[in-house]
């Protein structure tokens, strides 16, 4: 059993976060350890409220896990103050650990926002270049790429020609792979570009080492959730890279574990609901 560390936020409604990991854990067969670094009041509606740990908490969560079970791979999610980033940081350099997977978490469906300013430049300056992979989404990543274009006159290695990355609505195949590229020559790590934001299908493009693979997927319609999804598919990922497999090989499978949570999601609660992390054993179960 390969231990996983999650480093994210609390979710109360239990599909997203600390919850939402764990569970995919334990689904993959692993061990999964958590350092929570906020906890939200929400449900499947909206987020009522968010209460970041202080630092020292979240650093001595750190020092207890990583210096007594070593994390074959590390999952990274909602961080949302600065000073949480230095601490992991510091940790992560401290101790050692396997391949670290970062969901770069900056704002909810609902919009409400899950990262403070300094927290994502901290995210990105300080971070970012400890991650394997980063798993933006659409919305994500057009923030990254903003950020890319304010601090750079000139444009980025395979960086579309555009004005303005704020606005890619409908995101063809094209500008996904030049969005893939641009954020991977910009941050020197490998980017899984989730297009599950935009019309159309559900496919997703990996940029590694200036290389592309396309996963294509449809989009699952008339479902009664997919709350948590973000933090599902990177987890999954986490727990592929922990079990020895290639980032490639990690990707192609958390994307089927996701897929059959999402056909077999609950429809608890009167919004979003959440997926089925445990669908498998259910099937095992039926059959």
């Amino acid at each position: 059993m390969k231990p996983v560390l999650t480093i994210a936020g609390s979710d109360s409604g239990g599909g997203a976060g600390i919850q939402a990991d764990l569970k995919t854990m334990e689904a993959f067969g692993c061990y999964g350890m958590s350092v929570i670094t906020a906890v939200t009041a929400q449900n499947t509606r909206q987020v009522w409220a968010v209460r970041e740990l202080e630092a020292q908490v979240v650093e001595q969560q750190l020092q207890a896990v990583l210096s007594d079970i070593t994390p074959q791979a590390v999952k990274i999610g909602m961080v949302y103050t600065a000073e949480n980033v230095e601490v992991i940081v510091r940790a992560l350099e401290r101790w050692p650990h396997g391949p670290v997977v970062l969901d770069p978490v900056l704002v909810s469906t609902s919009g409400r926002a899950l990262i403070r300013r300094e927290a994502a430049e901290a995210l990105e300056r300080l971070l970012f270049p400890l991650s394997d992979v980063l798993t933006p989404n659409l919305p994500e990543a057009e923030r990254l790429l903003q950020r890319c274009r304010e601090g750079n006159a000139e444009r980025q290695p395979g960086e579309p020609e555009r004005e303005d990355w704020g606005s890619l609505q409908p995101w063809t195949d094209r500008q996904m792979e030049q969005a893939a590229v641009a954020l991977n020559e910009r941050y020197k790590t490998a980017i899984l570009l989730k297009g599950g934001h935009r019309a159309g299908d559900a496919s997703d493009v990996l940029c590694e080492d200036g290389k592309l693979s396309w996963f294509r997927g449809e989009r699952i319609l008339d479902r009664k959730g997919s709350h948590g999804t973000g933090c599902t598919l990177s987890t999954a990922i986490t727990c592929g890279l922990a079990e020895g497999r290639t980032l490639k090989d990690s990707v192609e499978k958390a994307r089927s574990y996701l897929e059959g949570a999402l056909r077999a999601a609950p429809g608890l609660g009167q919004g979003n609901g959440p997926l089925c992390h445990g669908w498998r054993s259910l099937e095992e179960h039926v059959i």
